[in-house]
Formats: C-alpha cells, sequence, structure tokens
C-alpha cells in the first residue's frame, strides 16, 4: 500500500520536474500575488486534473493534439490578460491583493493548461498499473504539490527581490510577455509531439 504511493510520487514527480513550464508559470505568478492563494488554486487545480488523469486512464494521452493547444493557448492568454488588466501597483499594495482572485487565476492557469502532459499519464499508468486508484490519486497529487510548493517559494524569494529592485509597472510587462511565450512554447510542443 505504502509502496503505491511512493511508487507514484517518485514517478509523477520525475516525469513532472523537469524541463516544466508550470514551474515557470508558478514562478510568475507568485512575483504577482501572494504565496498562499497560489499554492492553494494550485492544488485545487491538481486534485481535479490527477482525478481524471486516475479516472480515464490513458484515454487522456489520446486527446486530439489541436484541442490541448487550444486549450493551453486559451489558459496562457487568459492569465495573462488578468496580469495585464491588474493595476500597477507598488510592493506595499501587493501584499493586499484578494486571496480569491489569486487562487483563481493559480488554478486556471493550471487547470486548463497541459492537459495529457507527462505528469497525467504516469498517473494514469500507475493507476492502470497498481489498479489502486486512491492510493495512486494521493501520491500523484503530493507529487504535483511539491513540486507547486517548491515553485511557489522560489517565486516568492524573486518576488521580493524584484519588488525592491525593479518598477511595478516592468515587472507586469515581464510577466505577461513570459505566460505569452510559456503559451506559445507550450502549443508548439502540443502540436509537435513534444519536439518543440
Amino acid at each position: 500500500m505504502i509502496a503505491v504511493l511512493i511508487a507514484t510520487f517518485g514517478a509523477v514527480f520525475a516525469a513532472e520536474i523537469v524541463g516544466d513550464k508550470l514551474l515557470y508559470t508558478t514562478g510568475v505568478l507568485t512575483t504577482r500575488y501572494r504565496t498562499a492563494p497560489i499554492v492553494i488554486g494550485m492544488l485545487i487545480a491538481f486534485m481535479a486534473k490527477m482525478a481524471v488523469a486516475v479516472a480515464v486512464g490513458n484515454a487522456i494521452s489520446r486527446l486530439p493534439r489541436w484541442l490541448v493547444a487550444a486549450l493551453t493557448s486559451l489558459s496562457f492568454i487568459g492569465v495573462a490578460i488578468a496580469l495585464w488588466r491588474k493595476p500597477v501597483q507598488g510592493a506595499s499594495a501587493e501584499k493586499n491583493h484578494g486571496a480569491s482572485r489569486a487562487a483563481a487565476v493559480s488554478f486556471a492557469a493550471i487547470f486548463f493548461s497541459e492537459w495529457g502532459d507527462v505528469g497525467q499519464i504516469t498517473a494514469a499508468t500507475m493507476a492502470a498499473r497498481f489498479g489502486s486508484p486512491l492510493l495512486v490519486w494521493i501520491g500523484a497529487v503530493a507529487a504535483m504539490a511539491t513540486k507547486g510548493a517548491l515553485a511557489a517559494s522560489i517565486g516568492a524569494g524573486v518576488r521580493q527581490w524584484i519588488a525592491a529592485r525593479i518598477p511595478p509597472k516592468i515587472v507586469r510587462y515581464a510577466g505577461v510577455s513570459a505566460l505569452l511565450v510559456l503559451g506559445l512554447l507550450s502549443v508548439l510542443e502540443t502540436l509537435t509531439g513534444g519536439h518543440a
């Protein structure tokens, strides 16, 4: 029982941690919002995405590439628009962002992007192999939450450094640009089968 949990955690964490754009997306979000709501939004999105992965097994890997690309594109564009529309404020005002809005932005950025990615496929495979969907789901969510917490904590440290050195308007331009580039790279990767 514990072996299934540990094996799933290790497999999903290893599959997700290397070269994953979500790490960068989370880092960008934590430069604009408080860390706790970002982590809450991420956790809810991870729980839902891994539930789907465990429930539908390998079928998720057969989603049409154009659909995955469209959802990913819309997700990154939506988050970029949300960041763009946010008023430019100094470091002292940034601490007062609504937690529910930050959690919603985080949830949307994660839930609506990268369907059929390597983490979901790994979780689906583990569920099919071990036949313990609840344990696989717990292990997969724990792996994703660990990855997200690492990204959020790094992003929070970067946020403090940026707040002391870079004007908020520049941070907004850089964040929106980074999200649009990451969205484009994700779409290209999806459409080319991972060779972008």
